[in-house]
């Protein structure tokens, strides 16, 4: 293997918080308040135990699965995140990685790269939008990503403007004018590979979001313009979930669900499929982890709809974990993330194939053929791990 190539997810970070400004670090690193979620994420997952078998184990396993109609190589894809600062290459390098290892790319409304030049690099491309501006605004974004090219649509709702964190949240500039980049000399300097592969470039962070500009032609907003905007923007209803379903017409994730009455309401609004996700544990903190409220949304409404969960997936046996508790197949956001500032591209692949080779070990030692064949009676879960809510009386906890 090459120098730059890692074992862990873990590492992977490792190599990223040195090789990564201490501000950009920190706003992937993100949480909110005392981090609560934000550790429970992970911290749940080390709770679940396995059930394996010694004998009578499958040599060929089947990893495959579908998600939203697009085949997935295996049941982990890409979750729409702003790689902001990461690297010069941004979202084109992650939708190649995930293409060249046979999955799905999640495009952010909020990434440093336009969905016109992601499609290509991976056609099987979601693209994600917030419910930002009027109806005709959004209407205008949904029409720019099916011109472009993606097969799919999330909207993410789970976001409540939580602010503050216990630790002290990064600095992170309006725009990158010279005032500004003089500033931020020192950090870039400390960090001088990092500084390299965007002057090598000949190009520096913008911190402008082209997917939510308003006009073709018009120049992008920055984070913040298209950030205060969002924030002024009152909260979607259910009506305005239907609507988006039905203007998009085609396959549609709701994103965020944690409450089973909420997973009902989702599938009377015609989703295709729903995340169960607290937004990586940077929305309302105190949220349980995700793998915490899947069996039962998942017992609720998994017959209906496609689940998927996103949060705290670092390697494949918490992919395992995840299906073997309901989900059809996990997002990953952080964990990419770390890849590809230790090591662009080749480390986002790095990471995919990680967490595939992490499953399929997995999925041998559970005496399993085939993804499709995990169920709960593979896991050893602790009483009083899961966390129902939002009418569980009428779901039972399996």
């Amino acid at each position: 293997m090459g120098s730059g190539w890692f074992e862990t997810v873990a590492e992977a970070q490792r190599r990223a918080r040195k090789r990564l400004p201490w501000s950009v670090y920190g706003a992937l690193v993100a949480g909110s308040e005392k981090g609560v979620t934000l550790e429970d994420n992970q911290a749940a997952f080390a709770q679940l135990g396995f059930a394996p078998h010694v004998a009578g184990l499958h040599y060929e396993r089947e990893l495959s699965t579908t998600v939203m109609g697009q085949p997935l190589s295996f049941p982990a894809f890409i979750s729409p995140t702003g790689v902001q600062a990461v690297h010069p290459d941004g979202e084109v390098a992650v939708a190649r990685a995930a293409a060249n290892r046979g999955t799905v790319m999640g495009l952010s409304g909020f990434a440093s790269k336009p969905v016109e030049e992601v499609v290509p690099a991976n056609p099987q491309t979601f693209f994600q939008t917030y419910w930002v501006g009027s109806r005709d605004d959004i209407e205008r974004r949904m029409r720019r990503a099916r011109e472009a090219g993606a097969v799919g649509l999330i909207a993410t709702t789970d976001w409540s403007f939580s602010h503050g964190r216990d630790w002290g949240s990064p600095p992170i500039p309006e725009r990158m004018d010279l005032r500004t980049m003089l500033k931020h000399v020192p950090q870039a300097l400390t960090h001088p590979r990092w500084f390299a592969e965007f002057a090598k470039r000949r190009r520096i962070p913008d911190l402008k979001v082209p997917n939510m500009r308003e006009q073709e032609g018009a120049e992008a907003p920055t984070f913040f313009g298209a950030y205060g905007k969002w924030m002024f923007t009152p909260p979607p209803s259910w009506d305005d979930i239907r609507w988006m379903a039905e203007q998009w017409d085609g396959p549609f994730m709701l994103k965020g669900v944690g409450r089973v009455d909420d997973a009902k309401r989702a599938v009377d609004a015609g989703v295709t499929a729903i995340s169960v996700s607290n937004h990586g544990g940077n929305n309302l903190d105190s949220t349980p982890a995700p793998i915490r409220t899947l069996p039962r949304i998942a017992d609720a409404v998994g017959d209906q709809v496609e689940v998927v969960l996103d949060g705290g997936v670092r390697r494949g046996s918490d992919v395992v974990k995840a299906l073997a508790l309901g989900a059809k197949a996990v997002m990953i956001g952080r964990a990419y993330l770390w890849g590809l500032a230790a090591n662009g591209q080749a480390g986002v692949e790095n990471v995919l194939d990680i967490l595939r080779g992490g499953a399929d070990s997995a999925l041998m030692g559970l005496g399993k053929s085939s993804v499709h064949e995990l169920d709960r009676s593979d896991v050893v879960v602790p009483p009083d791990f899961e966390s129902g809510f939002g009418g569980v009386e009428t779901v039972g906890a399996g």
